[in-house]
């Protein structure tokens, strides 16, 4: 049987045909390697199907293309689009919240396949999250691919003058880089396209491990990208671009790509503008994706043009830079080809690019480069042999490389003639998917993913078809008499096979017993402990053993401890009887969250597969990076075939907001931290607000004892 795969490309808009490639800054060559990546593999012999998903999308802004559930891509290769949190498309920064959703969704729709993948390639850092828990729990092999890293951009905004908040506040950084740093704790294999990207960019990253690399470098597609030009074409470009310039004839200057602050494009007009040389061998010509109405752009779209039209009117460039509205992604070889045409260069100015694709398809249709000598273009260069690398944030060394690489025609012809011969050798698609298929099956070791297929009539589930979990710490805790008694009185008519009840709680399973035994409420079918880190089935004394073996990778409790040994300022250990195997528990000197970037620093830095959790502002708990209270929920629905849409939590406090993500059904009572409010656009999050009993009011909300 052939192999199955499954591609994750989480945002932007993608879809078989008509890539709009530039429509914004999730919408770039990623999508554009994703999409050909995943037709390259179908057309396998090896390879039965690919599956590559992403996001549903509901929205009249955009196509309806994207709002398909299924999408042919060609034979044996196919779009599945998963609805998560609103039906309009948001940038990729607005999508962490719904993230659990979707990785819910997946593993379902897995568990049902008739066949698993043999591994889940995930593309950036989104879908790296999504990609690692879905390893996480159904045992496939995740290989990731960053394309661009959250510490690098986080390190090139704040060198460029940008102030930590705004960073965070637009590009939610520190979420994006927890992600990253989850995918490579799970990654059986990294691909990068260049040794630079491990080497600089994901060494900054404490669960990376070098080992775990493999470089494909990039592939081009030869049926579009070549150098043979058509009079038609030719003509349809210059209606495209000859209308602005004043001396069509003279060799351009070609620049494709976002309108986005990272590709640098001002950079180059200003080069180009305080050059007389430039000035008068050249054009400059911008292709910088569609734009309808400027009004309609995004903020950092529009500050980009803007930039660009006032140094046009700073160096008087009317007449000789060409920026067309429209083009179509079609039309993009052409323009290469047009370029070559007239001995023009292809010119990258990013001021970083992990991958560069765009300069193999201007080598492959003939087009020398200059180029930003950051990741990607290094590699390509130096076996491609086509033009001149330079340092981009230097305008005079900008300037001058731009001169001197438009200074020799014989040079051009040579650089030209190299870059063909090299694109064909070394970064055919062909080439690239060979080596992308050899890597995975040298790396990876296949087999049957996870899965607990208990007969009913062996093992009976202790859990029913419906789960109700009730907080033991926070809301039982504090819940008035007549309350517990109108809970108790629900539960005990509500009493069947089908209606199980289970207790989360931070204590350990004794403890818990013991104060749940003051409640007088019917007895749990199952127990979550010590922050998720044990599980317990009704009144038995032994762990579900599965669980403990799942969360005990990589886990150290010792040095754990010893790599926080130095925070003595902040944290105080706790009592011995808080502590458990799987758990570091502390007491906050003073409250709040502030300590909890110190302390994931401080496991990073020392390597440890350990996640801390801050609960109700005081208590902080360091556990293993597989464990928590939502992970251990996940661990039960697989275990006894429980749909998480049919399980119930409370979530009250601070600490509680990992309840709230994913398919599980949540309500929050009427007094809870304010730290939850954010939450009250999840669709599947219920605010109670008529009476105390929040618990109750959950359940009739949501119809809970009386579903199907």
């Amino acid at each position: 049987m052939g192999l199955k795969l499954l591609h994750l490309n989480l945002h932007g808009l993608i879809r078989s045909h008509d890539l709009e490639l530039g429509r914004d800054a999730d919408t770039g060559g990623q999508t554009l390697y994703v999409l050909e990546l995943v037709k390259g593999l179908a057309s396998r012999p090896e390879v039965d199907q690919v599956d590559l998903v992403t996001r549903l999308i509901q929205d009249r802004r955009v196509s309806s293309d994207y709002s398909q559930l299924k999408e042919e891509v060609s034979s044996g290769a196919t779009i599945i689009r998963f609805p998560f949190g609103p039906k309009r498309y948001l940038r990729k920064e607005l999508l962490w919240p719904y993230l659990d959703e979707l990785a819910d969704q997946l593993v379902a729709h897995i568990q049902a396949s008739q066949k698993a993948p043999d591994w889940i390639h995930a593309h950036y850092a989104d879908a790296g999250y999504v990609g690692a828990l879905v390893s996480r729990r159904l045992g496939i092999p995740l290989v990731f691919t960053g394309h661009s890293l959250g510490r690098e951009k986080q390190r090139r905004l704040l060198a460029a003058g940008i102030d930590h908040d705004q960073i965070e506040q637009t590009y939610s950084i520190s979420r994006r880089i927890d992600a990253e740093e989850l995918a490579l704790a799970h990654a059986n294999l990294v691909i990068t396209s260049t040794r630079q990207e491990a080497e600089q960019q994901y060494s900054r990253y404490g669960r990376f491990k070098p080992e775990m690399v493999e470089v494909v470098p990039p592939g081009v597609d030869s049926s579009r990208f070549h150098t043979a030009q058509t009079s038609q074409e030719m003509e349809v470009v210059d209606g495209l671009i000859t209308p602005f310039l004043r001396n069509p004839g003279l060799p351009p200057l070609l620049a494709i790509s976002r309108a986005v602050r990272r590709k640098n494009i001002p950079a180059l007009v200003e080069a180009y503008g305080r050059s007389p040389v430039l000035r008068q061998r050249h054009n400059l010509v911008l292709v910088l994706g569609c734009r309808e109405d400027p009004r309609q752009l995004e903020k950092q779209q529009r500050e980009v043009f803007q930039q660009i039209f006032e140094l046009v009117d700073r160096y008087d460039l009317y007449g000789r830079v060409a920026y067309p509205k429209h083009h179509r992604r079609d039309q993009i070889p052409a323009i290469y080809r047009w370029a070559a045409h007239r001995h023009g260069l292809f010119v990258n100015p990013a001021l970083t690019e992990p991958f560069g694709l765009t300069l193999l398809e201007a080598a492959a249709c003939g087009v020398p480069m200059v180029t930003t000598d950051d990741g990607g273009p290094r590699d390509i260069l130096s076996r491609c042999e086509n033009g001149l690398l330079v340092d981009v944030t230097d305008l005079e060394s900008l300037q001058d490389a731009l001169e001197q690489a438009g200074s020799n025609e014989d040079q051009w012809c040579r650089w030209r003639d190299n870059g063909i011969e090299a694109v064909s050798r070394h970064f055919s698609w062909d080439v690239h998917v060979c080596n992308y298929l050899a890597v995975m099956q040298k790396r990876l070791e296949f087999a049957e993913p996870r899965k607990f297929n208990f007969a009913p009539n062996q093992i009976t589930s202790p859990l029913g078809k419906r789960l109700l979990l009730l907080d033991l710490d926070s809301n039982l805790e504090y819940s008035e008499r007549d309350n517990l008694i109108a809970l108790r009185n629900s539960l005990e008519a509500n009493s069947n096979q089908s209606n199980g009840l289970g207790v989360l709680t931070g204590r350990s399973v004794k403890a818990a017993r013991l104060r749940y035994a003051e409640l007088h409420l019917p007895q749990p079918g199952v127990w979550i402990c010590r922050a998720g880190t044990e599980i317990y089935y009704g009144l038995e004394k032994e762990q579900d053993c599965l669980w403990q073996s799942s969360i005990s990778v990589d886990w150290n409790r010792n040095t754990v401890e010893l790599a926080l040994s130095d925070l003595k300022d902040h944290l105080i250990l706790q009592e011995t009887d808080q502590q458990a195997p799987f758990k570091v528990s502390y007491l906050l000197r003073e409250p709040g969250d502030a300590i909890l970037p110190l302390v994931k620093k401080r496991l990073r830095q020392q390597n440890q597969a350990a996640r801390p959790h801050l609960r109700c502002h005081w208590y902080l708990d360091v556990v293993p990076l597989r464990a928590s209270r939502t992970e251990a929920i996940r661990h039960l629905s697989l275990r006894w075939g429980l749909n998480l849409d049919e399980v119930f939590v409370v979530a009250s406090q601070q600490g509680d907001a990992e309840l709230i993500r994913g398919l599980t059904k949540t309500v929050v009572p009427v007094e809870h931290d304010p730290c939850l409010e954010g939450f009250r656009t999840q669709q599947r999050v219920f605010f109670a607000s008529k009476s105390q009993n929040g618990v109750l009011d959950g359940l009739k909300h949501y119809r809970f004892f009386s579903s199907r």
